[in-house]
């Protein structure tokens, strides 16, 4: 057997065991027992009897006992002196280790509590009559509780507690009394990303106005906290809610246009378009205060450049898998309960080795303003996608094609322009309202390709329960249609 397909099969396995704990308690002995017999198993089978399939059952097993030790390493229960508190009123002192979630009606603030020798993350609801910012030491002072699941709007359970838990956040405070005691507790290096951040959308917010400039915030940056329920469902229902997420297939689309303009360059680099996308990536990242979301959509958007670029997918590929299983060592809660990681991942999958298969379907389509590449890349990405956004969500779009394809071909065009339009309202506010005015108008015409197809009658239909298996059978095939041909013609 190959170093490359040990290599699949251990990654296959870890990232199985991870999932599979996630669902299940299993016996921590049994798991060691288990990786103990593997490691037996591989030697004889390697040594004496040469069977391959005998090999491949034994890396497979080990690698899925490392996957749940893995997880259980990680899976710690609360502390007992906050567990004894829950449900009644308490008074904490901690740090403010995120920035603040501004939503619609409220602010959300994830802080770092310490007391009797143990530590956990607190996530309090407050509204606006203070300022906090991310460093912060507070006091404050309300009812302890526990998160609890709930039903979405599409009718799915949404699993609330492990939402949290996955940022080792396990406890509520809505609305308590807040006092601000010092400030200036934050990493240095952190502090100053989200400064700049953070004067970067005052330069957009003062030449682009509301809802415009909603939607460039969530463009640029991600942040679509603070739209409307009204706004946010109407994306939903466009099946144009990527858009506005810090997904790798959103950033890729944009890098990519910056490939393309790089490389226009005469006499420059022959790499001068790669490198010129993943510095806009690099950019993109450090604006967004390197949030581990932005980082993880970064890696994978860098990733889907290269193989594009390049043509080597299979070797972008390792690397792909390579960085998702990385990442769930690093944290293995996001491989099921981090929505944003499982649609980069499975989306980068799409532009990386779909997009190529299906590009010969949309030669019709001119290549002007990159719009093929728009096309063929949106359908690779929606397909792929769609099951799990049908069994995670239970929302399909009917209208999401259209509206993708009307809109994606000016996103870039339209973050360049938000892009320059804040760099430059940092030096000078005067300069800025020219862009500005230009990038309105690009926001304007987006705004209303969402409006337009949300008012079509059935633009989105809920199927509350698409089974998982289903889902599981269906990326199963997807992996042997895109796989399988590879697989046997590189048998060892």
């Amino acid at each position: 057997m190959s170093h490359k397909n040990i290599f699949y099969l251990v990654c296959l396995g870890f990232a199985a065991g991870v999932f599979l704990r996630s669902f299940t308690s299993l016996d921590l002995y049994f798991v060691t027992f288990l990786a103990f017999l593997s490691l037996i198993l591989i030697t004889l089978f390697c040594y004496f009897t040469k069977l391959k399939l005998g090999i491949v059952v034994g890396v497979f097993v080990l690698g899925i006992s490392f996957g749940v030790l893995r997880f259980h390493v990680s899976d710690f229960i609360s502390p007992a002196v906050f567990e004894s508190q829950v449900d009644k009123k308490v008074t904490f002192g901690g740090i403010i280790v995120n920035e603040p979630d501004i939503r619609e009606k409220n602010q959300k603030l994830t802080i770092k509590v310490e007391t009797s020798g143990a530590e956990t993350k607190i996530l309090i609801t407050t509204n606006f009559e203070q300022d906090f910012n991310y460093g912060d030491e507070v006091n404050f002072s309300g009812k302890l509780e526990k998160p609890e699941n709930f039903l979405t709007g599409q009718g799915k359970n949404f699993d609330y507690i492990n939402y949290l838990r996955k940022d080792g956040i396990f406890y509520l405070v809505n609305y308590p009394d807040v006092e601000v005691i010092s400030v200036g507790h934050g990493n240095k290096i952190k502090s100053s990303l989200i400064s700049v951040k953070n004067k970067f959308l005052r330069g957009v917010n003062k030449v682009i106005s509301p809802p415009e400039s909603l939607l460039m915030g969530g463009l640029i940056l991600g942040e679509r906290s603070a739209f409307s329920d009204e706004l946010r469902e109407k994306f939903i229902d466009t099946g144009t809610i990527h858009v506005v997420a810090l997904s790798g297939y959103n950033v890729t689309i944009v890098a990519e246009w910056f490939m393309k303009l790089f490389s226009a360059i005469p006499y420059g680099p022959k790499n001068l378009g790669i490198f010129g996308g993943i510095f806009m990536i690099f950019l993109f990242v450090l604006m967004t205060g390197a949030s581990s979301t932005a980082v993880r959509a970064g890696i994978m958007a860098t990733l889907a450049l290269v193989a594009r670029a390049t043509g080597r997918n299979y070797d972008v590929g390792r690397a792909l898998i390579l960085a998702g299983v990385i990442m769930i060592l690093l944290n293995p809660y996001v491989l099921v309960y981090d929505v944003s990681f499982q649609l980069s991942f499975i989306a980068t999958i799409a532009v990386i080795f779909f997009t190529p298969k299906i590009e010969k379907y949309f030669l019709w389509v001119t290549k002007s303003f990159g719009l093929r590449d728009v096309v063929s890349v949106t359908c690779a990405a929606y397909i792929f996608v769609l099951p799990f956004i049908l069994y995670k969500m239970g929302n399909l779009s009917l209208v999401a094609l259209p509206a993708n394809i009307l809109i994606l071909p000016f996103i870039p065009l339209t973050m360049g322009l938000g892009f320059l339009t804040g760099f430059v309202g940092l030096i000078s506010h005067l300069l800025s309202v020219p862009m500005g005015y230009l990038s309105s108008l690009f926001l304007h015409y987006e705004l209303g390709v969402v409006d337009f197809f949300s008012r079509i009658p059935l633009a989105s239909i809920t199927i509350p329960d698409f089974p998982l298996f289903l889902t599981i059978l269906i990326y199963l095939y997807f992996i042997w249609k895109l796989f399988g041909n590879f697989l046997r013609s590189h048998p060892n």
